[in-house]
């Protein structure tokens, strides 16, 4: 993994870094491992791999899809159910602000670097049983914006519009990894887990995810702390932790938080700031749950408990409502 990483960055770390370069690098990458496996390869025109440019008031990003079918996955009439792997930021870069990637990217390397793995793997035959779906998108020259306690990462185009682009209804459960450094609540480095969050609810972290999370690292789990605000849409005047639990507005599927944190407060801008080996960390965690999620031994949440809160205290879909937000 930590190869597909260094790889990526070298890809993102220039600034003229974009989403068509990172899909020919996956191409490749898959190309690759058919040729090397011959008969045992996977079949490779039945992977997915698209760029979508979509413009906003303050730039444009290239939105970059993967689809890694599953051998028993919904793409083959299966049953085993899809993952949504999601790399959340503003940019890879804020040219001319700063020069060179910024932490902020974090997120979009590690899902890219777990779409290559997992390429990887099918080329080679080595098929999960459920599709997997990543996405992130690629900007080299997002704008800042000020935040408390450091500065933020701004996006040439809106949360909602990144939703859009990046949410797919044949997500069954979704894995959001964000940089999340900017704070003074997990005082840690490496990755750390948030509760599921689902239809509104803010649940118990899952206990399978942190036995994958826990098994990845080799060092007890760090659990990352969500409020209500960070789970309600963005431009309608809260204070939000990032944007790592913004994909729960957008799907009804339950959605998990994979935060790549630090021990201070590092602002999303900031450059030389990327962990290499953290960011393998969060793309093998991925990878490790693509794996057991597909099998059916890892739950994101308590399908039970979930249907009992709603029957006793009724829906809490309205946080999810964008009515009264603006698209920021």
């Amino acid at each position: 993994m930590l190869k597909h990483v260094l790889d990526v960055i070298e890809l993102l770390d220039r600034p003229q870094a974009d989403g068509h370069t990172l899909a020919a690098h996956l191409r490749a990458v898959l190309d690759r491992a058919v040729q090397e496996a011959g008969d045992a390869a996977g079949r490779p025109e039945q992977v997915d791999i698209t760029v979508e440019r979509v413009e906003g008031a303050k730039g444009g990003t290239d939105f970059v899809k993967v689809v890694v079918p599953g051998s028993h996955g919904a793409r083959a009439g299966g049953e085993a159910p899809t993952l949504g792997v999601l790399g959340r930021l503003g940019g890879v870069g804020a040219r001319p602000e700063r020069t060179g990637i910024v932490s902020d990217a974090d997120g979009a390397v590690a899902a890219l670097s777990a779409a290559a793995k997992l390429l990887d793997m099918y080329g080679r035959g080595d098929i999960l049983r459920g599709d997997v779906i990543l996405s992130t998108h690629v900007c080299p020259d997002a704008p800042t914006r000020p935040h408390d306690p450091v500065p933020f990462m701004d996006s040439p185009v809106s949360i909602l519009d990144c939703n859009r682009a990046e949410i797919d209804e044949a997500m069954d459960a979704v894995v959001s990894i964000d940089t999340t450094k900017g704070n003074r609540l997990l005082n840690h480095r490496g990755i750390a887990l948030s509760p599921t969050v689902k239809q509104g609810w803010i649940l118990r972290v899952s206990d399978d995810l942190l036995g994958v999370l826990e098994t990845v690292t080799g060092e007890s789990a760090h659990v990352l702390p969500i409020t209500t605000q960070d789970i309600t849409p963005y431009g309608n005047g809260v204070h939000h932790i990032n944007s790592i639990m913004q994909p729960c507005v957008a799907t009804d599927a339950p959605v998990v938080g994979l935060a790549l944190t630090a021990q201070s407060a590092v602002a999303g801008c900031a450059t030389g700031a990327s962990h290499e080996t953290d960011i393998a960390a969060a793309g093998r965690f991925a990878i490790e749950t693509a794996k057991e999620y597909g099998r059916g031994v890892v739950a994101f949440h308590d399908a039970d408990e979930f249907a009992r809160l709603v029957d006793l205290y009724g829906p809490m879909t309205r946080l999810q409502s964008t009515e009264g937000a603006t698209e920021d």
